[in-house]
């Protein structure tokens, strides 16, 4: 290569002036790759003939994936061939017969929108670096915002539901009491916050994860539909005061993992404003409802929060991870509570408008461009087709609810509101057994 190369640039045995990588052969293998995708995961998308998954157990499946990484790299056909494993042994989450915890399905629009940006390989923190995707992320919070209710209000895309319940203990923390930002946790008041027996689990490693403690998490019980009971919500609160604790939040949610339940609002609301508590709303999952006319009660109220999490992973087939955390309070209390004014990125001298600075309100520096793929879909499918897409599911919901009831050894567990179905699956062995300790012990089996 020296001989070829006139002029190199020699610094500790490197040439630095030299090619990184044979840009030809990459170039290459990515198109070889992407014909791979194309015929092994998009086109085999909707047959059902093909497995969810080719399953092998664990030490079988590191022997077939060659999962060794070695001093030589491997040729362009092995590369190839291992891309094809990781495809056939991988769980295909867009055939029709996945049916797991609350996402499933492909939007191409959105896989699309993921391939430019992991091509593009960016950081959505400044705006000289992602100008495009900053741009596109203030477009969605602002419309989602629109959806909540709220005439104004502040947001970011962040890994995550579970993340977005953490931005928001920690928020309405810093709301109660900002000198925490400087003086952390020592002087402070035993702080508690409430939330459903049916709550995210997020909510306790939230409050672990924070310094709060798991024991300061009051779980508010719930009625026979899974939805918190304002009244012991009401009761909790006067309870911890009695106690000498400060109570500074309330996390209600708008559909529970498993029930699919929606907290009433409206009544939550009235106490915390009552007590002058945060109120987040976890809408995760039930979040996409709102874009849907006919099933946006669901989520009455939620106007009223300070705060709301909503995942377009889930429902509304974004991709994963594609999750908002939005705020009601427009003043910055965002870019306050997690600033640290890093002068190496954040100048206020720039030759532009540095508002569209966003970094200094994530607790990430390097960030993802999340929302594009919601943005690119969004466009694609408009707010017609993202409604068409929550009233489907939910039909589909009240359609498998109808067909249980007709089938022999099903027993729907309640009425659904949302597009969460419970029910048991009891086997012939079973059913004319008496109803008791036995009998759930050998269903428990079975499920």
């Amino acid at each position: 290569m020296l001989q070829k190369k006139k002029n190199a640039v020699l610094v500790d045995g490197v040439i630095l002036n030299g090619p990184i990588m044979d840009s030809k052969a990459g170039e290459k293998f990515v198109e070889d790759a992407c014909k791979i995708i194309m015929e092994e995961v998009i086109q085999k998308t909707d047959d059902v003939t093909e497995k969810v998954c080719e399953w092998r157990a664990p030490e079988a499946l590191k022997q077939i994936l060659d999962l060794e990484m070695r001093d030589i790299g491997e040729s362009h056909q092995k590369l190839l061939q291992l891309c094809r494993d990781v495809i056939q042994y991988s769980v295909k989450t867009s055939h029709p017969r996945f049916f797991n915890q609350l996402y499933a399905g492909i939007d191409y629009y959105s896989l699309v929108a993921r391939f430019i940006a992991e091509a593009l390989n960016p950081s959505v923190y400044t705006y000289e670096v992602s100008p495009v995707f900053l741009l596109v992320e203030e477009a969605v919070i602002k419309k989602m915002i629109e959806f909540i209710g709220w005439e104004e209000g502040d947001g970011i895309f962040n890994p995550g539901g579970s993340v977005s319940n953490m931005y928001a203990m920690n928020l309405a923390r810093y709301k109660f009491c900002p000198e925490i930002k400087e003086k952390g946790l020592s002087g402070l008041p035993r702080l508690v916050l409430f939330t459903s027996e049916e709550c995210h689990y997020s909510m306790k490693k939230a409050a672990s994860f924070l310094g709060i403690g798991t024991e300061n998490v009051y779980f508010i019980k719930t009625d026979e539909r899974g939805k918190m009971i304002p009244e012991e919500l009401e009761k909790q609160v006067q309870q911890a005061r009695k106690e000498g604790s400060a109570p500074f939040l309330v996390c209600a949610t708008a559909g529970t993992t498993v029930l699919g339940a929606f907290d009433p609002l409206d009544k939550i609301a009235d106490i915390c404003e009552k007590h002058g508590l945060w109120l987040h709303v976890d809408a995760s999952w039930g979040g996409s409802a709102l874009i849907s006319r006919k099933h946006c009660r669901l989520l009455h109220g939620i106007h009223r929060a300070d705060s709301v999490a909503w995942n377009p992973h889930k429902m509304l087939l974004a991709g994963i991870q594609c999750c908002a955390f939005l705020v009601r309070d427009n003043s910055g209390l965002l870019k306050k509570c997690y600033s640290a004014k890093a002068a190496y990125l954040f100048q206020p001298d720039k030759f532009y408008d540095v508002s569209y600075d966003t970094g200094d309100k994530s607790i990430q520096c390097s960030r993802r461009p999340d929302a594009f793929k919601f943005w690119l879909m969004w466009k694609a499918l408009g707010t017609t087709g993202l409604e068409e897409r929550v009233n489907r599911a939910l039909a589909l919901a009240r359609y498998l609810v109808d067909e249980i009831k007709k089938r022999e050894g099903f027993q729907l567990i309640l009425e659904p509101e949302y597009a969460n179905v419970c029910f048991w699956y009891i086997p012939p062995s079973l059913r004319k057994m008496e109803d008791g300790p036995e009998f759930w012990q050998k269903l428990h089996q079975v499920s």
